[in-house]
């Protein structure tokens, strides 16, 4: 990477600080159980509070209370009567009984506003949002055609010593009914910004539970025209997931995967545009699918690499109405005096109701360009910014919405995402025999796009 001329100095901290205001949209989407988190600091000479007595427990609450009342981007909190609440629940946050069970009253307080950005975490539960540490028992799930079915399985895990694979449809967790369960969930779950965020939430924390104890999970497997249940004890780990892009390549195309925007997936993508794998593809396919967000700054860099410059993609504002950003494409990335690298051939983008935040963003301005073709599901509905996260007094984390956006022709996305071209989902028999319906569409319209120009 170029560095900056010495002259340039103040730009290069104008520019970091630019990005440190818009850390936003702290991956909304990924898996949110319990997980431990490095512990705020305190401020110097303050003692921090324990939410092991009545006093601190109040002093927590309070705090939740009153900085959502001074820096919600709503000053109307979406029409909630905030007093009432905290009439209904201070009570309730006194007597509680253990830091679970407060926390619990907390999220209470946060539900109505229906807002997934704005949420709070126990001081064990922090974590940097880049890299979070989700709970892990080797499989994935999601719900097709009213079942809950596993998507993927770990090799060589638990589960897959258990026989456990894709397609198979889950029927218990720790001896409760899988879909009794998911309902249970989804009502601690509280609010959300749409009901598929909700309901995906919920279902992100399906096999939650004490770290110490491994769940048990049931499930019906069809092998051979024959349905057979097995049961799997598989343990709850924590793991840390990693920021990192794929490519790969699909005949003369390429499929680019990543999960979040960051500046260091930018960067990497830049180097990819320099390769062959990208630089000399036919057509790129975008896989958004399970993308939970990022950087605002991060998703500009990465637009400009398929727009021309200058493209407005859309502002945000505070709860004044006063425009705060108004992102747009460049010509070199925000940190660094280095060029962005310019895709011109065709796009796909692969959307689900995962892609929330600034994948949505990023979405919407391809989409409102004309520049490439949206495949999949509605995306998530999940666009407002969080400007700076609010530590509370016993180490706990306070996240809050502060911007409102709307992109480029005035649409605002929360609540409401970007419904994709073309609705593609897969079946249970897609994922048992292992293919992907919204990756062979998007070759099929790239290859047709392809033909067309070379026939031009």
């Amino acid at each position: 990477m170029q560095t900056l001329q010495r002259d340039g100095s103040h730009e290069l901290i104008r520019r970091r600080l630019l990005r440190f205001a818009f850390l936003l949209f702290a991956l909304l989407f990924l898996p949110v159980p319990p997980s431990p988190r490095l512990p705020v600091a305190v401020a110097a000479g303050a003692e921090r509070v324990t939410t092991a007595t009545r006093e601190g427990r109040l002093a927590v609450f309070d705090d939740v209370w009153a900085t959502l009342g001074e820096r919600y981007y709503d000053p109307h909190l979406n029409g909630v009567d905030w007093s009432a609440q905290r009439a209904a629940l201070r009570p309730l946050a006194a007597e509680a009984q253990g830091q679970a069970e407060f926390y619990a009253v907390l999220r209470r307080l946060i539900g109505p506003l229906r807002d997934v950005h704005t949420r709070v975490y126990q001081p064990e539960e922090r974590s940097e949002w880049q890299r979070p540490r989700l709970l892990d028992v080797g499989l994935a799930v999601r719900e097709i055609e009213g079942e809950i079915v596993i998507t993927r399985v770990e090799r060589n895990a638990a589960a897959w010593r258990a026989g456990a694979r894709a397609g198979d449809a889950v029927l218990s967790v720790d001896g409760e009914n899988a879909a009794a369960r998911l309902a249970r969930r989804l009502a601690e779950e509280g609010g959300a910004s749409t009901a598929q965020a909700a309901r995906l939430r919920a279902l992100a924390r399906l096999f939650d539970g004490p770290l110490h104890e491994p769940a048990t999970v049931l499930v019906s497997a069809t092998r051979g025209g024959e349905q057979r249940t097995r049961a799997a004890l598989l343990p709850r780990v924590l793991r840390t997931r990693e920021p990192l892009i794929s490519v790969r390549r699909e005949g003369g195309f390429a499929v680019v995967h990543f999960p979040l925007f960051t500046q260091e997936i930018v960067i990497e993508l830049m180097r990819a545009l320099e390769r062959d794998e990208l630089r000399k593809a036919r057509g790129i396919i975008i896989d958004l699918r399970d993308n939970g967000g990022g950087e605002a700054e991060a998703m500009a860099d990465m637009a400009s690499a398929f727009l021309p410059e200058g493209i407005d993609l859309g502002h945000f504002t505070d709860r004044f109405g006063r425009v705060t950003s108004a992102p747009q494409t460049r010509r070199t990335l925000l940190l660094a005096a280095t060029p962005i690298n310019n895709f011109h051939g065709p796009l796909v983008i692969l959307t689900s109701a995962r892609t929330s935040s600034a994948a949505e963003i990023f979405v919407a301005a391809l989409k409102e360009a004309g520049r490439a073709t949206v495949i999949g599901e509605t995306t998530c509905g999940c666009v407002l910014g969080i400007r700076r996260r609010h530590p509370l007094p016993d180490g706990g984390l306070l996240d809050i919405s502060e911007m409102d956006f709307r992109t480029a022709s005035d649409r605002r996305l929360e609540g409401a995402g970007v419904a994709p071209d073309e609705v593609s989902q897969p079946t249970r028999r897609d994922i048992r025999e292992g293919r992907d319906p919204a990756i062979k569409r998007a070759l099929e319209i790239l290859k047709a796009q392809a033909r067309s120009h070379r026939d031009t």
